[in-house]
């Protein structure tokens, strides 16, 4: 049996709240305490000199895309142009760069953001902008939050029929079952290795910024059956849970989905709406800026209620992407019916999941947490969007912008939180996830650091149906499941003052977290461990090991 005692660091265990040394042994914490009683304890130790860096419990993303992920990060990404002219200017550049009739898939454009002086300069290309650019060239280009997208005609053409589908355009982004329909013609143009390479790439990336885990959300109309299987077959050490979104009709049926899709759970982006950027989240109430539109419903009650009651008799989790307050309450709605008829502990027992849950009044949330539902939210969407000006106010108006992602009241409810980035739309970057959740633009909406820092750890294992009280933490019997960190300084502090006043206090014994200050630098992973296997280390400077 080898240990490795690491010494000299800052290790953040809430039961050793001024820990400077951790032993890991086989894979588990065995002990935390200080450097001269570990170093008694554990003569025969690998020491590894930590020379002052932080050791913290290793992140889980709750929500990814990690084929789409690993495409952004190494392919076409339009989150940084400005306007429609500079969204053409690098499609040209980027088609420019690829063999003739190569797909070119692309994503991040946000027209709410752009600027200038000229309405033409804020709205986002036409097909017919972009067949000018790219010529025959099959073309795909997902909009930030990837409900909607711009193809090309070549890509069109691909798709029989498509004309006639719901959400098509000859010219606007298609939405719904034509956006859908589309994505999955792209994606049969990837190729197995493009597929395994991006997929790879994605989590990587995941492990060099302090993440162990990750859970895949795919469906039918998301990543396909190919790209799904292919994950459940790759040999990657970053923990993949798998959620594939498909309804089931029974509870053998969702028996025989589990089997066929080699799937942890039924449910992720079982999508009941869309997103607010692409106009189909389901709303009470008309979009303000455009009062036409309500959104999109994908799933109907009974539809939602049969996929309850199918999972939870099969002993299976299952979720629903929710965002806009119509597609909540039927959830919601669904959740309430069935506590009545088989009990909340039937349904509690499963940890069935809300994805995004951006707005949840505080009705709906008593019901969740009655029924031990957990919120898989993204924090860097309110960070993203939910500024004076930003996209919130302008689909929805200041009043309902106010509301949502409101992390503190769902908090106070007993809903069980957890924080993820939904990669690619914001990037797989925890400590500012964790930031965003406590720097909220809404204050009464913000939680604590301590808080968020357990819905990005501790609480993406719940999230993943594992609350056995020691697994997301560094208490000795937990998995070796960690980061180590390079950080500028560390601080106890709250997201408003009154837990400032006692966070801050000597005697609450809270252990210290990174300064998640706006503007100050973000910590540094150096090495990244899981079950006491390294996933990444950064090399030099992670410290010397005698």
């Amino acid at each position: 049996m080898t240990t490795e005692l690491l010494v000299g660091g800052v290790v953040y265990a809430p039961g050793a709240p001024d820990a400077t040394a951790m032993a890991v042994s086989d894979g588990l914490v065995v002990w935390v305490g200080s450097d001269d009683v570990g170093r008694t304890l554990h003569p025969d130790a690998t020491v590894t000199d930590l020379d002052g860096r932080f050791v913290a419990p290793g992140f889980v993303d709750s929500h990814v895309h990690l084929t789409s992920t690993g495409l952004a990060i190494d392919g076409l990404t339009l989150n940084e142009a400005v306007d429609r002219r500079d969204c053409l200017a690098s499609l040209a550049a980027a088609a420019a760069a690829l063999p003739d009739g190569e797909l070119l898939w692309g994503l991040g454009w946000d027209d709410s953001s752009w600027t200038g002086t000229e309405p033409d300069d804020r709205r986002h290309p036409t097909t017919a902008e972009v067949d000018e650019v790219v010529g025959n060239r099959p073309v795909y280009l997902a909009r930030v939050d990837e409900h909607s997208a711009i193809a090309s005609s070549a890509l069109r053409r691909l798709v029989p029929g498509l004309s006639a589908e719901p959400g098509h355009h000859p010219d606007d982004p298609l939405v719904a079952e034509a956006h859908h329909r589309v994505r999955g013609a792209a994606r049969q143009l990837l190729t197995a290795a493009q597929r395994e390479r991006a997929q790879r790439r994605s989590l990587d990336h995941a492990a060099a910024n302090g993440v162990v885990a990750v859970h895949e959300n795919g469906g039918p109309d998301i990543s396909g059956i190919d790209d799904f299987l292919a994950l459940a077959d790759l040999d990657h050490p970053v923990e993949v849970r798998r959620y594939w979104g498909q309804t089931v009709e029974s509870a053998d049926h969702a028996h025989e989905l589990m089997a066929i899709t080699h799937a942890h759970a039924l449910g992720g982006d079982l999508f009941v709406d869309g997103a607010i950027g692409s106009h189909t989240a389901w709303l009470s109430a008309p979009y303000t800026d455009d009062p036409t539109r309500t959104g999109i419903s994908y799933l109907g009650y009974e539809q939602i209620l049969t996929q309850l009651r199918a999972c939870s008799e099969a002993g299976v989790q299952t979720g629903f992407h929710v965002i806009g307050d119509g597609a909540t309450e039927s959830v919601v709605a669904a959740f309430a019916e069935l506590a009545d008829s088989i009990g909340t502990p039937a349904l509690a027992r499963h940890a069935h999941r809300l994805e995004h849950a951006e707005m949840v009044t505080s009705e709906h949330a008593e019901v969740l947490a009655r029924c031990g539902a957990v919120a898989s939210m993204q924090p860097l969407f309110d960070a993203a969007w939910g500024g004076p000006g930003d996209l919130y106010e302008q689909r929805l108006g200041t009043d309902r912008a106010a509301t949502l992602n409101d992390f503190a009241m769902l908090a106070r409810a007993g809903v069980g939180l957890a924080f993820s980035s939904d990669s690619p739309v914001t990037a797989v970057e925890p400590w500012a996830t964790v930031r965003a959740a406590v720097h909220h633009h809404q204050p009464r909406n913000a939680i604590s650091a301590r808080g968020a820092f357990a819905a990005a750890t501790r609480g993406g294992w719940r999230a993943g149906g594992v609350n056995d009280g020691l697994t997301g933490t560094l208490a000795p019997g937990a998995p070796a499941s960690y980061a180590i960190w390079e950080v500028d300084d560390l601080v106890v502090g709250g997201s408003h003052e009154s837990v400032q006043r006692w966070s801050t206090d000597p005697r609450s014994r809270v252990p210290a977290l990174p300064d998640l200050t706006p503007g100050a630098k973000l910590p540094r992973c150096v090495r990244t461990v899981h079950r006491g296997r390294d996933l990444y280390d950064a090399g030099q400077g992670v410290g010397e090991r005698s």
